[in-house]
């Protein structure tokens, strides 16, 4: 065609000696080392995630599905069992119901790849891969039966254990340190870091649908990936004992139970913060038919705070006996002690002297929130007179105030930590507990234990309000509220008849 010049002749295509199609060295390096920094890119975010775990229950349920990830599997168990045996013990499953994990503790333990790790007690675990379940002729038959109903065919277990004493004693070195050596270098197992025995926390295992294993580089990201995991581990199952010898010796210091009193009925609920704070409160049958009521909160948090509102508590109780009927007598003894034996503390109180019998309340606070008064007839807050919290003047004083309330109404004693865990300006806080209060359905009005269920569950919708108080298991049901406030809450409802 004109204009068109013609098509040149292709060359002859001769095929390439096939040493000419191996890739050059340059570009193999450069494959490895993009597949190391995508590994240690995953590794990285993994870990930060479980970094920002804050309970033990929510570590381990992280640690299960970053490990599923990394080892291609979809179901796992995770048994938390240290080896101190001072507990707590907990199994939690991945993709597994309740049902089935109930099936798979039916299997002896010893038969289990993560029993023997949890049982193991010469050195170091080593991983445990069992590649394909129904073909191993040794396989106890009842984890046989187990697994065809549950329907997975391999397995792939991993010690959970912190780091020994020898890893910790070479300068420079922190026994969760990676770097490409470590994950990488030829014949390492990443479980292999020292030669001290370290500390038992327990054993993962993933499951396979299918016969399966991981292969070298997934073993590897695992090995590290738990070497993180069970320090993390480690430090918050030291935090969970330390949570729960608070809690406990909080239990112990606050009343066992509360006094039957003709003419009224008492409840008390508290909920003790992730630190363990000083909030109490108490009830005490005085003469002539009379009681005591207080609450409180000591500065601070921890198991000093905790000690300093036991020694409070009992002074408080000794002064309710000596001059119980004259509350501004109590808390201006209490101040006193409190100047000279915990000069660097400052707390709140509130007394009150109630007698069922004549429908009256005499009471004083030192920087408390006032009570609150709820009835089928009015919601109320009583108007006490604005003073400062206990040790922050020379000398504290203020006038009591006289209450009458109604049969039927509930007189609500509280701490400041239930406006605080509310996460809302003071103003919003008591705005939303009337609010709470005066919704309290006719029919719990006569129970005081559920007008204080109500108000707590209005005014604190995520926490659990059931748990009776002065149990070990009530004080350690709170949790921190919606605006990041570890304060303990205490609540003391008093119902006249």
């Amino acid at each position: 065609m004109a204009g068109i010049d013609p098509p040149a002749s292709a060359p002859a295509q001769t095929a390439a000696p096939l040493d000419d199609l191996t890739p050059p060295p340059g570009l193999l390096l450069q494959d490895r080392l993009a597949g190391w920094v995508s590994d240690l890119t995953t590794l990285h975010e993994l870990i930060e995630r479980l970094a920002g775990t804050g309970s033990l229950d929510d570590a381990l349920n992280e640690v299960l599905r970053a490990g599923a990830a990394l080892v291609g599997a979809r179901r796992g168990l995770v048994v938390c069992e240290p080896g101190d045996g001072l507990g707590p013990v907990t199994t939690l499953g991945l993709g597994l119901a309740h049902a089935e994990l109930g099936h798979l503790e039916t299997v002896p333990r010893r038969a289990t790849s993560y029993g023997r790790l949890l049982d193991c007690s010469a050195g170091r675990a080593e991983p445990v891969a069992v590649p394909d379940l129904l073909g191993d002729t040794e396989l106890d038959p009842r984890q046989r039966e187990v697994a065809a109903r549950l329907g997975y065919g391999a397995s792939y277990a991993v010690p959970l254990a912190t780091a020994g004493a020898a890893d910790l004693d070479t300068p420079g070195r922190n026994a969760a340190d990676v770097n490409t050596q470590d994950l990488y270098t030829a014949g390492t197992n990443t479980a292999d870091v020292n030669t001290s025995d370290p500390k038992k926390l327990g054993a993962v295992v993933w499951f396979y649908d299918e016969p399966a294993e991981p292969v070298e580089r997934q073993r590897h990201l695992v090995g590290l990936y738990a070497r993180y995991a069970s320090e993390h581990l480690a430090l918050l199952l030291e935090l969970e004992r330390a949570r729960a010898r608070t809690a406990t010796l909080t239990g112990e210091l606050l009343p066992g139970r509360l006094p039957r009193v003709p003419g009224v009925r008492l409840a008390a609920r508290h909920r003790t913060g992730p630190y363990g704070g000083g909030d109490w409160y108490d009830a005490l049958a005085l003469p002539e038919g009379a009681v005591g009521l207080a609450v409180g909160s000591v500065s601070g948090s921890g198991p000093g705070a905790v000690a300093a509102m036991g020694r409070l508590r009992a002074s408080l109780r000794a002064y309710a006996v000596l001059e119980g009927e004259d509350p501004v007598a109590v808390l201006s003894d209490l101040e006193l002690l409190l100047r000279l034996t915990e000069p660097a503390r400052t707390a709140t109180a509130l007394f009150a002297y109630a007698e069922p019998a004549h429908g009256s309340v005499v009471l004083a606070g030192a920087g408390h929130a006032p009570p609150l008064i709820v009835g089928a007839g009015r919601t109320e807050f009583v108007e006490t007179s604005l003073s400062a919290p206990l040790g922050m003047l020379a000398c504290w004083e203020a006038p009591s105030v006289e209450v009458f309330p109604e049969p039927g109404e509930t007189v609500l004693l509280y701490t400041d930590g239930l406006l605080r865990r509310t996460g809302e300006p003071m103003d919003r806080a008591f705005a939303r507990l009337h609010a709470a209060a005066a919704s309290v359905p006719e029919a719990a009005r006569d129970d005081p234990g559920a007008v204080a269920d109500h108000v707590l569950r209005a005014v604190l919708p995520g926490e659990v309000a059931g748990a009776a108080a002065g149990t070990a298991a009530g004080a350690a049901a709170g949790v921190t509220g919606r605006g990041g406030s570890a304060d303990d809450v205490v609540m003391l409802a008093v119902r006249f008849d």
